[in-house]
């Protein structure tokens, strides 16, 4: 299943998950880690397990919980509490290598059997690029864990790690130490076959901003991005749903070489196309196909 829009919400506010399960976002993050202050954490996993039991019914809108990063004591509590609440996957904040999520892997095993889980049902998304460590080592994903669902990326905490002031540039877009954060990241998701999502956009009344953003990353091909505010959804879901107008150009190249299996380049609408044109559409057609299966 392909998730365009993952939209933070804090896990101690009832106003701002009731708030998140009536947008358009195709999954909720219910927040554990940053949203949540240290003396609110037992209060905010009793309210995100609530939230998850009362709403088993997920083929609209998935549920998932980021966690606190496994270097911590909070981690393996906010997992063991929310687990009865059957969370469709969890966020895995500030990794080094893809250990943590194996780790993850086999504390979710534990907890699944504990509360009669199907083996393997809680994906993971990991936060691939908050620390320093990690930029060196994102192609250790490939084939760690079946539980994997994807790889994001992040510019705000690995900006602290790497003691930088600012991440973006005066023009807006990100410095080269994130524009490569994001490059790795997409390029280690495509090696690992799971799925790539963007970044947050942090200036959430910025449409326009935003807008140019997620058209940008879903034509390098990320399939989805982080959303910390519900104005940014439907943003978000459009960028990420091909147009009408590209599903009938992909349409028309799969069929041309459909039509003609012996050429490896066909001319259409005065370009030529070859292979990797083919796969571009398929993608694209592939995509609408998982779009509309949810």
């Amino acid at each position: 299943m392909i998730l365009r829009s993952f939209l933070f919400v804090p896990g101690d506010s009832d106003r701002k998950m009731e708030k998140g399960c009536a947008s358009e976002a195709d999954a909720l993050i219910l927040d554990l880690e940053d949203s949540v202050s240290n003396d609110r954490q037992e209060i905010a996993r009793d309210m995100v397990c609530a939230l998850l039991t009362a709403r088993p019914d997920r083929q609209r809108q998935q549920l998932w919980v980021r966690i606190n990063p496994l270097d911590t004591d909070l981690a393996l509590p906010d997992l063991a509490a929310v687990m009865p609440g059957k969370p469709d996957g969890i966020i895995l904040p500030k990794t080094e290598s893809a250990d943590d999520a194996i780790k993850l892997d086999h504390w979710l095993a534990a907890l699944e059997t504990r509360e009669g889980i199907e083996l393997g049902a809680t994906k993971i998304l990991v936060v691939a690029t908050e620390t320093s460590r990690s930029l060196f080592t994102l192609d250790s994903f490939i084939g760690a864990t079946d539980r994997l669902y994807g790889l994001t990326w992040g510019a705000e905490d690995l900006a602290a790690a790497l003691g930088a002031t600012n991440n973006k540039l005066p023009d807006g877009t990100y410095d080269a130490p994130y524009q490569l954060a994001r490059t790795l990241c997409l390029a280690a998701s495509r090696a690992a076959e799971v799925m790539p999502v963007d970044t947050v956009y942090i200036s959430f009344r910025d449409q326009e901003g935003l807008k140019a953003e997620a058209l940008q990353a879903r034509q390098s091909g990320y399939v989805g991005k982080m959303a910390i505010h519900p104005d940014q959804v439907a943003t978000i879901n459009r960028a990420f749903t091909p147009s009408d107008e590209e599903v009938a150009h992909a349409r028309r190249i799969v069929d041309a070489f459909a039509q003609n299996p012996g050429l490896g380049t066909i001319g259409i609408d005065g370009q030529m196309v070859d292979m990797p044109h083919l796969k571009q559409a398929e993608t694209i057609l592939a995509l609408v196909a998982a779009m509309a299966g949810r």
